[in-house]
């Protein structure tokens, strides 16, 4: 049976951080809310770690986790919040920082006897984010680690093997981080670095098998990654039985259809193109507002998809490359994690059509997902694109749209995306692409004045889209880039490049 670690999410920004490296460990790991129904069997898991949270424990309302069946009986390890909840419930004492701990501080004393911070240097440097501080223990509770200004920055409970910190050691800021991570998950619990993605393909493949049998699947390919390795999966679990289908939304970039369509070929996939970009224009005329546009293309994509699934007369699955990010959003805890706005993918499809729904990777983070790629084989052109959003350039042309603007949008992008790849900028950027604005500008072109169409160049680097920064192209690029769409594309006049990180921007316009 594969060793797991199970991470209590207390609505922390970072609780997916925590996964990732213990991921990064070869240990799987699952996420759950605190308050997630049913109860989950601990005895499946070797340790468990209690996330950090946006709320205090001296607020009224607080999360409060009963912790009675963990403690004692396995390894327990609480990750700010989580540190000072266990603190709390046991008689210490939290209090208000004078001051918010937040930023870069240094470990003055470690307690090296502790099976928690084995090997890990003197001054060590970490990452505080909190506005309370644990300032009186109770008396099982032993100090393990100071800063100047936080003497209890890390903690354990004598006799049993639980811990607290009150730092974060999921962030690359805790430059000892992975290594703490490791002394609780690999020394303390006692974890197998077995989970890798070859171990992943093999186990996941003949679980497939087993689920699915005889019966036919079908799947809805976007040309992204995460659909691509989930029709890979499946063709390599169920061959012929697997029946892709790949619409043309008229919101792709250019030529987009018939180069995936053709990317497909090498990879043995039974896969159909649908060219439906009539339905998706007259369904988003005079739209402006974003939600409507995004459920208008929803509605198209299931009544094509319904359509073309109804040939394949025996099909008793749906495929989906829905990932670990997109599963852990759905059940999030309440509160902390608030609507935003609805998912870039389309969703799925009516319960009339009684398909049950079978989704090969929904325990992995997008890197992971990548790495599973590889070991399949899948081309570097496929794996090695940019995240696309389901509705497509829909969300890119702020306001209505039209096959005029589609058409101006396709060609801003192609110069923009081909620029990247000519210069060997584009594996230095997670998502690029191209907004095409509601708003006109003036400008002059040989001797004539013109009133013409702005567009902004987003560009941004991340690891999985949850934040994001503004990548600094060099300014020559740039130039060139702008240069190329004013000169080339008709009706556009002025280029903007959007310098906005995420928080508190979103990655897309719209």
């Amino acid at each position: 049976m594969m060793d797991k670690i199970l991470i209590y999410d207390f609505g922390s920004q970072y609780t997916q951080l925590i996964a990732r490296r213990v991921r990064e460990l070869n240990v799987y790991c699952e996420i759950f809310p605190y308050n997630h129904e049913p109860k989950i069997n601990h005895a499946d898991y070797k340790g468990v770690i209690l996330s950090g949270s946006p709320h205090s424990v001296l607020e009224d309302d607080a999360p409060n986790f009963d912790v009675s069946d963990i403690r004692g009986k396995m390894p327990l390890l609480g990750v700010c919040f989580g540190a000072q909840m266990l603190a709390h419930q046991n008689g210490g004492t939290v209090a208000r920082s004078e001051h918010r701990e937040y930023g870069r501080a240094n470990l003055d004393f470690i307690d090296h006897t502790s099976p928690m911070f084995k090997g890990i240097p003197a001054e060590s440097q970490v990452w505080m984010s909190h506005g309370d501080t644990i300032t009186n223990l109770p008396d099982n509770f032993k100090v393990i680690a100071s800063t100047s200004s936080i003497p209890v920055a890390a903690y354990r409970l004598l006799g049993e093997e639980t811990f607290g910190i009150q730092f974060h050691p999921e962030v690359t800021h805790s430059k000892d981080g992975k290594f703490m991570l490791q002394d609780f998950v690999v020394g303390v619990c006692g974890c197998k670095q077995d989970w890798t993605p070859e171990s992943f393909v093999d186990a996941t493949v003949a679980e497939l098998k087993e689920k699915l049998g005889d019966d036919e699947v079908i799947l809805g390919l976007s040309g992204g990654v995460d659909s691509s390795v989930a029709a890979v999966l499946l063709h390599r679990a169920i061959g012929k039985n697997l029946y892709c289908i790949f619409v043309d939304n008229g919101l792709l970039r250019k030529n987009e259809f018939d180069s995936v369509l053709e990317s497909y070929k090498g990879l043995g996939l039974n896969v159909k193109g649908v060219n439906s970009k009539d339905l998706f224009y007259t369904e988003l005329e005079g739209k402006t507002d974003p939600e409507a546009k995004r459920k208008a293309i929803g509605k198209v994509f299931v009544d094509v998809f319904e359509m073309e699934s109804k040939l394949v007369e025996n099909a008793k699955w749906l495929g989906q490359g829905t990932i670990y990010p997109d599963v852990i959003e759905s059940i999030s805890v309440k509160g902390p994690s608030a609507t935003i706005k609805s998912h870039h993918n389309v969703g799925g499809l009516p319960d009339y059509m009684k398909l049950k729904v079978v989704e090969p990777l929904n325990t992995l983070f997008k890197d992971e997902v990548r790495l599973v790629g590889k070991t399949l084989n899948i081309p570097d052109e496929i794996l090695g694109r940019h995240p696309f959003p389901g509705p497509g350039l829909g969300i890119r042309i702020l306001g209505d749209v039209t096959a005029e603007k589609v058409a101006i949008l396709q060609e801003v992008d192609h110069i923009f995306i081909q620029g990247l790849k000519d210069h060997g900028l584009y594996d230095q950027v997670w998502q690029a692409g191209a907004m095409l604005l509601p708003v006109q500008s003036v400008g002059v072109m040989g001797d004539e004045r013109t009133y013409e169409k702005v567009v902004a160049l987003r560009a941004v680097s991340s690891l999985d889209g949850m934040t994001a920064d503004w990548v600094h192209l060099p300014y020559e690029f740039l130039a060139e880039i702008s240069n190329n769409i004013i000169n080339r594309v008709k009706g556009v006049n002025r280029v903007v490049y959007d310098i906005s990180s995420k928080p508190p921007a979103t990655i897309e316009w719209e």
